[in-house]
């Protein structure tokens, strides 16, 4: 029996009807089809133009109604999206003419008057239905939305989302599209004439199945899940006066969050970006700041939960290494062998003890140029606005070091990178007696080429299971950060098998 999940909506005006289509739009993603009906007037096309400029973050975009073209595809930054009207179609077999039939899977379809050709729709998909309430005024719609299948879940969701919205004031904002990132979480920056703030959806979806030991992969390596490691991480870096987002609304159990605005500034510039060698330095020395912290393993959440930070130990590093072997050199043309595979790890299992018993900090993980805001208006390492930290773990401080100076989605000179590990070093040894900095060096060369290495295969996973090929572009960055790392003496044998064995990304 196929699910439906359905619900109403009031819609005073178009601008109402944009903030519906843009909630819509957080929820969304390739393979989902979205069907519009009523009649002549009723809204359709404002809708489905709301939508579409929405996701391609241009209020001005010209999105023509494709009564007489039948179909208008649009390239969005995530995945194609395709704008169709049927009022003109005779017969359903016209539907393969425009691209239609059968509905492509990695495409979003948004289509209007669906009931011209009604045998053609898939079991999956979403449907809003819009009607004039001239008792509201002339402007007034109503909205129908019904999900079907796999659309009843996201039509469940939508109505959690704008119930959430409601409940926190925020219902009637302006949103603006923001960046997502390479996990299901989407965002918007929610606007009001008391200024703005960021709305999170973070859905609870485990990153694929029960793979590693009955567990995901996210569950593996300990990735968070939900909302809850974010809440409990960015409380407690405020507690310590670090910068991370106040929490302004919550509803754990959904996944949604209203948080603190930090604006847009980065701490890189120009193109291609390169780094801010100020707001580096400033960056660097909030790790050492931190690094330098004693810092709990255990954070409330809420007045009756506690969260405790996992440790990021030998086991998730070697099931995060092992996307090498799965994805990228799959992609390179090499089938590793169960010798190979074997050799592999035995080197990996043995090189990153010595990590594993370096003391313990928080590693945020991902603290690279993306995920952190440059607050100008703040004073010394406040300055450094962290906004993605909820995959934190307890693991050696060298981790969020190589993040940091060899960031993947940036280039960041070899010159500037010792630089900067210098200033770390001087940092930690004014204020750590025992601080080794020759240990230290050990460990940023192993815990990078763990990095690089897992890098190298998550992001040919993200092209080849998740549809998202502009990752790829990062591969021969990461290559040559990796290169650097296995220089170190103490990956001599490693090198030496890299060298044998893996062969260089696609330039």
């Amino acid at each position: 029996m196929i699910a439906i999940s359905t619900f109403s909506v009031a819609l005073a005006n178009e601008t109402a009807t944009a903030e519906l289509m843009a909630d819509l739009a957080l929820l969304i993603g390739a393979g989902d089809v979205i069907t519009l009906s009523g009649d002549l007037g009723a809204g359709k096309t404002a809708a489905a133009r709301a939508l579409i400029r929405y996701l391609v973050d241009d209020e001005t975009l010209e999105v023509p109604s494709p009564t007489f073209t039948l179909a208008q595809s649009y390239e969005l930054p995530s995945y194609p999206l395709i704008h169709a009207d049927l009022y003109r179609i005779n017969d359903p077999s016209e539907l393969e003419e425009i691209g239609l039939s059968p509905l492509p899977d990695d495409i979003v379809a948004l289509i209007e008057w669906p009931e011209r050709a009604p045998d053609a729709l898939p079991d999956d998909r979403i449907d809003i239905a819009f009607s004039h309430r001239p008792a509201l005024g002339s402007t007034a719609r109503a909205a129908e939305i019904t999900g079907h299948g796999k659309g009843a879940a996201k039509v469940t969701r939508l109505k959690l989302l704008r119930q959430f919205l409601d409940d926190a004031g925020y219902l009637n904002s302006r949103r603006e599209r923001m960046p997502g990132d390479a996990s299901t979480r989407s965002y918007a920056r929610l606007r009001t004439g008391d200024g703005s703030v960021i709305l999170m959806n973070s859905p609870r979806r485990p990153d694929g199945p029960p793979m590693y030991n009955g567990k995901s992969y996210s569950a593996a390596v300990h990735l968070a899940e939900d909302v809850r490691p974010f809440v409990a991480i960015g409380n407690g870096l405020r507690k310590h006066s670090f910068s991370a987002p106040a929490i302004r609304h919550t509803d754990l159990e959904s996944g949604f969050l209203i948080t603190e605005d930090f604006g847009n500034a980065g701490v890189v510039e120009g193109e291609p970006p390169r780094p801010i060698t100020e707001r580096y330095e400033a960056a660097i020395d909030m790790l050492a700041a931190l690094h330098r912290e004693v810092l709990p393993a255990t954070l409330p959440l809420t007045a009756d939960a506690s969260y405790d930070m996992p440790v990021f130990d030998v086991d998730a590093w070697l099931i995060e290494i092992g996307l090498m072997l799965e994805w990228y050199m799959p992609d390179r043309g090499v089938q590793p062998s169960e010798q190979l595979r074997a050799e592999f790890i035995e080197m990996w299992r043995t090189l990153l003890e010595k990590p594993a018993a370096a003391p313990q900090t928080w590693t945020i993980r991902d603290f690279h140029s993306p995920n952190i805001i440059w607050l100008a208006e703040r004073s010394g390492i406040l300055r450094i606005g962290i906004i993605d930290f909820q995959d934190a773990l307890l693991g050696p401080a060298a981790y969020d070091v190589v993040s940091l100076l060899q960031d993947a989605r940036i280039d960041v000179p070899e010159q500037l990178e010792l630089s900067l590990l210098t200033r770390y070093i001087k940092a930690r040894r004014t204020t750590v007696e025992s601080f080794d900095p020759a240990d230290f060096a050990a460990n940023y060369a192993i815990m990078s080429a763990q990095r690089n290495t897992r890098l190298l295969g998550t992001f040919a996973r993200l092209n080849r299971r998740d549809g998202k090929p502009w990752y790829l572009k990062h591969q021969p960055r990461i290559w040559t950060y990796l290169n650097r790392s296995l220089a170190h003496p103490s990956l001599a044998t490693l090198r030496d098998w890299y060298t044998a064995n893996v062969p260089p990304p696609v330039p």
